[in-house]
């Protein structure tokens, strides 16, 4: 079950098939006997008393969530520490046995000529000890789609100062959010040693369409100004460009600052309209944004070593391979039931 889908999940499902289905239930409400109607009615209204009792779940989901958060985030803090090399694990706490067959029935002579190759550049260059995991949050952002789609290459300099990111949940009595926390190291590109992103979210049923009631689902964000060092702004960039005076007929070079693709971009968020009136583009981009927000809160935080080393990637296309598959057999389905009709079709009828 999911208590935390958000609200881009729902915008970006296709309505089509749904666009007849009020009218053809007011019709088939319409045929029904005034006292069937009636006793309808009655459990309409048991419906929505449903649908609060489902909020109220959802709201303990959400304070179960917040108390386990807190017990993972020791856990985190030593990923955390080990990443940027403030803490060196043991022997003990560095033993991992793979299960991968391959692996463990690698051939000797394969390991010895490794150990070779091995040898020989090691000859060949000073030994180095990095500090830490480099570049681990990096290589996260390089490695998923929905992440490396919003990187640029001026980006890439600026994560490698990333050194942690951290979900936060909304206090009790707060209205229901969570906060993603990029920490960062000293860095030559902003003051800011956290950047934030806050989603809002709301886990009651809309009262002009209680039946439409899901779960919590994200209704807004909000992001934070980034102290920028002076001409280390990557959302923005500068161009030039020539004017000519109408009545002179002189020219001359103006410098203007113009919105520039970035990651960076993504703690200035469209905002959501109180009237929710927004046009297709910006509905589009919020829903994208809804989704990456909920994507590192659900995956990126909790599972990172797993996708810095691909194997929830894996784990991912595997996921994706089989609705595919899903999909696929229900086409065939479709297909072969179109070609039994047209086995049954009569020409000369």
């Amino acid at each position: 079950m999911d208590a935390s889908k958000g609200k881009g999940d729902q915008g970006m499902q296709n309505p089509g098939g749904q666009m007849d289905r009020p009218v053809s239930f007011h019709f088939l409400e319409s045929m029904l006997p005034k006292a069937v109607k009636r006793r309808v009615h009655a459990l309409k209204r048991l419906q929505v008393q449903c649908a609060n009792i489902e909020a109220k779940f959802y709201e303990e989901v959400h304070e179960l969530e917040r108390k386990y958060a807190a017990l993972y985030q020791p856990l985190f803090d030593k990923r955390r520490d080990v990443v940027t090399g403030t803490v060196e694990p043991t022997d003990e706490e560095c033993e991992w046995h793979s299960d991968r067959e391959e692996e463990e029935e690698l051939a000797e002579e394969v390991k010895e000529k490794a150990a070779i190759e091995d040898a020989k550049k090691e000859e060949a260059t000073p030994e180095e000890d990095p500090k830490g995991i480099p570049e681990f949050w990096l290589t996260i952002f390089k490695s998923v789609d929905m992440l490396s789609d919003m990187l640029q290459e001026h980006d890439e300099p600026i994560l490698k100062h990333l050194k942690d990111i951290q979900v936060k949940f909304s206090e009790p009595g707060q209205p229901m959010s969570f906060t993603l926390e990029f920490h960062f190291e000293p860095n030559g590109y902003f003051n800011n040693a956290v950047l934030t992103k806050v989603y809002k979210m709301k886990s009651e049923p809309d009262a002009s369409d209680p039946f439409s009631f899901e779960g919590p689902e994200i209704i807004d964000c909000e992001g934070c100004q980034i102290d920028w060092h002076k001409g280390k702004d990557v959302t923005v960039k500068t161009i030039k460009k020539k004017q000519k005076h109408k009545g002179r007929g002189t020219v001359r070079t103006v410098t203007k600052q113009v919105p520039n693709d970035s990651f960076f971009n993504f703690f200035n968020p469209v905002k959501a309209l109180p009237d929710g009136e927004m046009d297709e583009d910006s509905e589009f981009t919020l829903a994208t944004d809804f989704e990456i927000g909920h994507f590192f809160r659900e995956r990126i935080v909790p599972r990172a070593v797993l996708y810095f080393t691909g194997e929830a990637l894996e784990d991912d296309e595997s996921f994706e391979e089989e609705e595919l598959e899903e999909g696929d057999e229900e086409e065939q389905d479709e297909e072969a039931d179109d070609d039994d009709d047209e086995g049954d079709f009569d020409p000369k009828a």
